[in-house]
């Protein structure tokens, strides 16, 4: 069985931690997509050159070597064995082919065209990808400190409930329903740090690193800040149409499978060309040697393939109408990626505005709430709940904001430029 060796990958620094820039720019040179896509433009591109070599000659060199005993023709006496040794060479070049090979060139360039734009794309989805994982690591990184804060907050709970049982103003049911708080958060706790570590295996695969690596993630050190998009919905389509490499590169693959089409119907015309033959032969005897030269026109006409070339047509005239349905069809979902994600990302905007409200008002709510209970007012079950209310409104300020980020990168994408935010923001 042949042993499969892990391929050529870049370390990062365990104790620096890496920011998105950072990690985008070590993903284009070490995700295997990117070298994938890279070497299959260049295979495209060399195919053009392939399909333009037809506008060259021919030429191919011989050297022969030749021993033989014949008959003569005269008197049917055996000749003598005789030896023959040379170079040739021979020239051939189609003068006409009723633009078969102009076709077949044109056919080639649009699917190098084609492979080059497949390749921005590709590095474009590579950045969404390491985006995506970036702001799933981040997020639920902060999702890690809010549970430890609610553990705290819980523990905090408990050891009022246990001083009040001490001193008589609490019961034992107090004191166990902190309990099962604090267990509870624990094991939120311990939830949210197996999906930071899972998360961070999916980004170590974006970037294109070792899954077991050590890859340090720079932190939010507050809430981050976000921009309007000022731009129209219409606006933003029109870009789409214009910036989407695998759109346009479905158009040049369309008009390539056209163009193949067009040469595959003059395949079973006529062709003329021209030939050229020039030799030198010695002798293994005491004659002398001797130069041949020849040319000639030649006009090759198919006659009958065995209906090859009529179904050969018909094939690439049902694969050009599949090209154009592909880029109809992917078009339309362009228009609709651009419209999902523009929408998102403005429902996401308002929930962040919904989500620090409510963080700030079940922050003062659990807070006043843990001092009634320290003070001796209140019952166990409304510091609970407004603890719980305020590590549910934590969370759901975090999801808001992860969503608001995560729907950005979709609308960059679906759009197919960097930072949509360069050319459409003007508050923060």
């Amino acid at each position: 069985m042949p042993e499969v060796k892990e391929p050529p990958r870049a370390r990062v620094s365990a104790t620096a931690p890496s920011t998105l820039p950072e990690l985008t720019e070590l993903a284009l040179r070490n995700n295997p997509k990117t070298r994938q896509a890279w070497f299959a433009a260049r295979a495209a591109a060399a195919g053009v050159g392939i399909e333009q070599a037809d506008d060259l000659p021919n030429i191919t060199g011989f050297y022969g070597i030749t021993r033989a005993q014949t008959i003569s023709g005269t008197s049917g006496d055996l000749v003598p064995w005789q030896t023959r040794f040379g170079p040739s060479i021979a020239l051939s070049y189609v003068l006409y082919d009723f633009g078969q090979s102009e076709f077949q060139a044109e056919a080639a360039e649009y699917r190098a065209l084609a492979t080059s734009l497949a390749q921005n794309r590709v590095l474009q989805d590579v950045v969404f990808q390491v985006e995506q994982a970036y702001y799933v690591v981040v997020g639920i990184d902060a999702l890690v400190r809010v549970n430890e804060q609610s553990l705290k907050n819980t523990q905090t709970a408990h050891d009022a409930a246990q001083r009040r049982r001490e001193s008589g103003l609490a019961t034992a049911a107090d004191v166990y329903r902190t309990e099962t708080q604090v267990a509870q958060a624990q094991l939120n706790l311990t939830r949210s740090r197996g999906d930071l570590e899972k998360g961070r295996g999916q980004l170590a695969i974006a970037v294109g690193l070792p899954v077991n690596g050590d890859l340090n993630v720079q932190r939010l050190s507050g809430l981050p800040q976000i921009s309007e998009i000022t731009a129209s919905l219409n606006s933003l389509l029109e870009r789409a149409k214009t910036n989407r490499p695998d759109l346009v590169a479905a158009e040049a693959q369309a008009r390539s499978a056209r163009a193949t089409a067009k040469a595959t119907s003059r395949s079973g015309l006529p062709t003329v060309e021209i030939a050229a033959t020039g030799g030198h032969t010695i002798f293994g005897d005491n004659r002398p040697s001797v130069s041949s030269y020849g040319v000639g026109l030649n006009v090759r006409i198919p006659i009958f393939t065995g209906f090859r070339d009529t179904y050969r047509v018909r094939q690439a005239e049902a694969q050009a109408d599949q090209a154009e349905a592909a880029r109809d069809a992917l078009y339309q979902q362009t228009e609709l990626d651009v419209w999902q994600s523009y929408y998102d990302l403005q429902t996401a905007g308002g929930a962040i505005t919904s989500a620090n409200s409510q963080v700030k008002s079940a922050e003062q709510t659990s807070q006043a709430t843990l001092a009634r209970y320290q003070g001796g007012f209140g019952s166990i079950l409304d510091l609970t709940t407004a603890q719980l209310d305020e590590s549910n409104a934590r969370v759901q300020q975090i999801q808001s904001y992860l969503n608001w980020f995560t729907a950005l990168a979709r609308l960059n994408f679906s759009i197919g430029v960097s930072n949509i935010l360069t050319a459409t923001s003007t508050r923060k």
